[in-house]
């Protein structure tokens, strides 16, 4: 249309350039927010990283985060540091992270309840499964099915015939209700379709200390707690739950050796973060964390801790975390087994 005068002319010329520069300014707006993003996710981490610990220090998932934390830390130049906030089988700490801010820099090394605590809480306002994101599969260790030296039960097979002709007679301790432990124990009586009568204790120091009196049958514990009493010949190991043997006790039976593949029954750990964290990031931690597994001095002390390294993929977290979800929710179910 033409105009009717030149002002109206140059009017409409101006306002068509300022048309024009507000685009060419928020097309380079949006290409500078791009390389931003891409740089924030190749120099992750650029800002310390709070490694959360659902449980009190000096256990097991505790001296395996610092372990990681410092060799992390060694890697990248970036401070980890490990707070540990412990309680409600790991609930709390888990919480937490759920609810941090989901950017790579607050995450979770957890265990077993990972899997299992949503079967056993039903009062949470949250779960693993919707509200955490996977990155990384630790490492494991078998639990060690122990009685006292003194027992004159040698083998599972020893166990299950004294079961089935006398339930009562028949007792396992556990470090706590829902705990691998107390899971593994219920795991055995499915498997073997047995009864025995559970006898919970507040944490696994106490069950050790009947268990070593002849008080209890046996019970399952981790690695740490009971390669100390084997080797000081108070407890004698008669089954482990790996896949295969477990190299500090290689003349031992895993339970697929003894007859029961569906009876294993292991400690495991992985890292976790807040559900929604960018997926660049999750990957960045995992190449972090698989590096550190690989580092000599993390591998020495996984040897010692009789530690199995695993690590790999984020698939291959996720894909384990389903498989262990629905192991233990059928096992919780059919028991009745509640924590809250």
């Amino acid at each position: 249309m033409p105009y009717e005068t030149e002002q109206e002319e140059e009017a409409m010329n101006r306002s068509t350039l300022r048309a024009l520069l507000c685009m060419v300014v928020a097309g380079l707006a949006l290409g500078t927010g791009a390389v931003a993003s891409a740089a924030e996710a190749t120099h992750f981490p650029a800002q310390p990283i709070h490694l959360v610990v659902p449980f009190p220090p000096g256990g097991a998932v505790d001296i395996l985060a610092r372990l990681i934390a410092k060799q992390i830390s060694t890697q990248t130049g970036q401070s980890v540091v490990v707070e540990n906030k412990p309680g409600a089988n790991g609930n709390i700490g888990t919480e937490a992270v759920v609810r941090a801010k989901p950017d790579g820099y607050t995450i979770l090394l957890a265990a077993n309840g990972l899997a299992t605590n949503a079967s056993l809480y039903h009062k949470r306002s949250f779960t693993e499964q919707k509200d955490l994101e996977p990155i990384a599969y630790l490492g494991y260790a078998p639990l060690i099915m122990v009685v006292p030296e003194a027992s004159p039960y040698h083998s599972l097979k020893d166990v299950i015939a004294a079961a089935k002709a006398d339930p009562a007679k028949i007792s396992y301790a556990s470090s706590g209700n829902g705990s691998a432990p107390h899971l593994a124990s219920e795991l055995l009586k499915l498997t073997t379709h047995t009864q025995m009568l559970q006898v919970a204790y507040k944490g696994g120091a106490p069950a050790i200390v009947d268990l070593e009196a002849g008080r209890v049958t046996f019970m399952f514990l981790n690695p740490l707690e009971a390669m100390p009493q084997i080797n000081g010949h108070r407890l004698r190991p008669i089954l482990v739950g790996s896949p295969k043997r477990f190299a500090p006790l290689p003349d031992v039976q895993t339970a697929t050796e003894a007859g029961f593949p569906e009876l294993e029954a292991t400690v495991w750990w992985g890292f976790t973060a807040p559900a929604h964290t960018p997926k660049d990031v999750v990957s960045a931690l995992n190449a972090e964390i698989n590096k550190a597994l690989a580092s000599p001095e993390v591998k020495a002390t996984f040897e010692k801790m009789g530690v199995v390294a695993e690590g790999g993929s984020v698939e291959k977290f996720d894909r384990y975390l389903d498989a262990q979800t629905t192991k233990w929710a059928t096992v919780i179910q059919k028991t009745g087994i509640h924590a809250d």
